[in-house]
């Protein structure tokens, strides 16, 4: 595939999943919404759906959709070296232009809402109990889980001889499979820190919230946490990527 077919779909996908991610936040955060007050748990459904659909769309690229993936599929060799800085380009750039996307269709709320400094949770994560060490963990593991899913998954295997029935795998899941591995990632490991588990999807909107959007009397981008939500799925995505390269699938 081209460097221009990968950037193309890389940014769409990874648009539209922080579009629709940051989207369901927005609906349950701020006010005179028809969300307002969803929970936890409604978030983290549309966190969920937010990956199948991003993740559909860019089907014609792999789907990375998130550094930490791209990373680990190199390191495991299943993505060229090459391509991985215009994967990582074209989800960060995704994950700022998603959260545009977000503010632009919640407009009016953001005007109407009664504490716009605490607005950043809206588009990035932050940890509920301070601790940078133990907030990578956090977000060591649930990366390390996402990964290891994709890369360990088991997919379609036909079936022997004549008459052998095939092996599916998750691979009749299609990209619902890692949306629903999202799911119960948040669901579980998501108390802590939020579960970023993809710097594109924390960083991209970090930037776009500190230096595009207009939200009259904004807090502050948080910039001494920023870097944890991006090494921590680093991080995970790579230890499971060598997990995979000494117990290949």
């Amino acid at each position: 595939m081209s460097a221009g077919s990968i950037f193309l779909w890389e940014l769409l996908g990874t648009s539209v999943l922080v579009m629709l991610g940051t989207g369901v936040v927005a609906n349950n955060v701020l006010r005179r919404t028809n969300g307002t007050g969803g929970g936890v748990l409604f978030v983290n459904i549309g966190w969920g759906f937010a990956v199948f659909t991003g993740a559909s769309l860019a089907a014609p690229s792999g789907a990375h959709l998130n550094p930490a993936i791209t990373l680990a599929l190199a390191v495991a060799d299943k993505t060229e070296w090459s391509d991985v800085p215009i994967y990582m380009l074209a989800q960060m750039l995704g994950g700022v232009i998603g959260a545009v996307l977000c503010w632009a269709t919640y407009k009016l709320q953001f005007d109407d809402h009664d504490d716009p400094a605490g607005t950043l949770g809206v588009f990035s994560t932050a940890p509920t109990i301070r601790n940078s060490f133990w907030n990578v963990v956090t977000e060591v593991l649930g990366t390390f889980v996402l990964v290891a899913f994709v890369l360990f998954s088991p997919t379609f295997r036909p079936g022997e001889g004549n008459g052998g029935i095939p092996d599916f795998g998750n691979s009749a899941l299609g990209y619902a499979g890692v949306a629903f591995v999202v799911l119960v990632i948040g669901t579980s490991l998501g108390g802590p820190t939020g579960y970023a588990i993809n710097p594109a999807r924390d960083l991209g909107p970090r930037l776009a919230y500190a230096f595009v959007l207009p939200i009259k009397g904004k807090g502050k981008a948080d910039w001494a946490y920023s870097w944890v939500p991006v090494a921590g799925p680093l991080l995970g995505g790579v230890l499971a990527a060598l997990l995979y390269l000494a117990y290949p699938a």
